[in-house]
């Protein structure tokens, strides 16, 4: 099929997905992603063989995912990730990629640089899927959704750093210099974003927000482009310019424009979900590599196992340090959250093979347990705290953030 009636199958599939997944969800809720990878996966070369390639193709993808990083690094609010909290959550993922690493290049027959992409992978949390998830059970705003929003950050932050430190191909000095020039940078671009912006800025922002001129959405755009490009021009990952241009992207238009930050993020998501991420999560499923998954061989075998892995190296961590204000089971929902992966999983294990150090039959592997992680461990966290926990969190005022 040709790259436009590949997109036209793409955007027939973004449209088809959210009505199977209200359908479906009135019995089981089953987040939209899993239908989106798994049409992907059906009209993809491994079964009906309908979907082709192409470097449009490519580029959209690519788009989508820098999208979702950056709506995830939009959502993240400095003035609640702080203090105990974000040092506890900090603690929990550097030991996640300790163990990750460890069991990972145990397990790759101690290939450390396989293992490295693998434990990596095992330390992600999939923050863009989960903050829909709270949101839409009304926990994003509690005690419970602020400490998952700060161990969810971390859980995407930080392989972002790591895969910025390990998988860049320098040495570890280089790449330390490297990143701290990203720093340096990423640093002058937010205090440029928390000066005060003059009167005509808000103004401008507000008088073209339903027009053709959409000066903020434009705004936004430039920032995640300029982001990505210095991340690549020093050949960093681009999913940490994505990120840190949605920190930006936030502290710019609450900084200036509060009354107008939300309708703008509101356009910038239609843009995001309604177009660049389900090309992502559609194509994610298109390359998914069935047939070395069902072939034989050891990788059937390794989905279970990545899947209990992602429960372990993320997820035990995070129960143990998780705040102690927290409830048995608000920690157990918080540690199936927080094991919930992939958007990065997809990113790093595609960069693994691209490199040659992945074998596409493991990627498949890591790639199936995250998409299961991301079907059974939010509904199961959900199913935890179950409907007593609003009416709780509403009423308890945290002691440190």
């Amino acid at each position: 099929m040709s790259q436009a009636g590949t997109l036209i199958l793409i955007m027939s599939i973004a449209v088809l997905a959210p009505p199977l997944a209200h359908g479906v969800g009135r019995r089981l809720p089953v987040p939209l992603v899993i239908f989106e990878i798994a049409l992907g996966i059906l009209v993809g070369p491994d079964v009906l063989g309908w979907a082709g390639e192409g470097e449009v193709i490519d580029v959209l993808a690519d788009l989508g995912l820098a999208m979702l990083i950056f709506l995830a690094g939009y959502e993240i609010e400095f003035d609640k990730v702080r203090g105990t909290t974000l040092r506890r959550s900090v603690r929990a993922w550097l030991i996640s990629l300790a163990l990750g690493l460890g069991l990972a290049t145990l397990l790759s027959g101690f290939d450390f640089d396989r293992g490295v992409y693998i434990g990596t992978a095992l330390t992600s949390t999939a923050l863009g899927t989960v903050l829909p998830m709270l949101r839409d059970a009304g926990d994003l705003r509690s005690r419970f959704g602020s400490v998952m929003l700060t161990f969810g950050a971390v859980g995407e932050f930080g392989p972002i750093i790591a895969i910025a430190l390990l998988l860049s191909g320098r040495s570890p000095g280089r790449s330390a210099v490297v990143l701290a020039a990203f720093a340096l940078l990423t640093a002058v671009a937010v205090w440029w974003a928390t000066r005060p912006r003059p009167p005509w800025f808000s103004r401008v922002v507000e008088v073209t927000l339903h027009t053709s001129g959409q000066f903020a959405v434009r705004l936004v755009v430039l920032l995640l482009a300029v982001m990505l490009g210095v991340s690549q021009a020093l050949g960093l990952d681009t999913l940490l310019g994505a990120f840190a241009a949605g920190v930006i992207a936030r502290l710019v238009l609450h900084g200036s424009a509060p009354e107008s930050a939300e309708p703008v993020m509101e356009k910038v998501e239609a843009m995001g979900f309604g177009f660049l991420v389900p090309v992502f999560y559609v194509v994610t499923g298109i390359e998914f590599d069935l047939d070395s998954l069902l072939s034989g061989g050891c990788a059937l075998l390794l989905l279970p196992l990545f899947l209990l892995l992602f429960l372990a190296v993320r997820g035990l961590p995070v129960y143990a340090l998780a705040p102690r204000d927290l409830g048995r089971r608000d920690r157990g929902a918080l540690t199936l959250f927080a094991a919930t992966a992939l958007p990065l999983v997809v990113a790093i294990t595609t960069i693994g093979v691209d490199a040659g150090t992945l074998r596409t039959d493991e990627a498949a592997a890591l790639v199936g347990a995250a998409m299961v992680s991301v079907l059974v461990f939010p509904l199961a966290g959900l199913r935890l705290r179950g409907e007593r926990a609003a009416p709780r969190d509403a009423a308890r005022e945290p002691e440190s953030w």
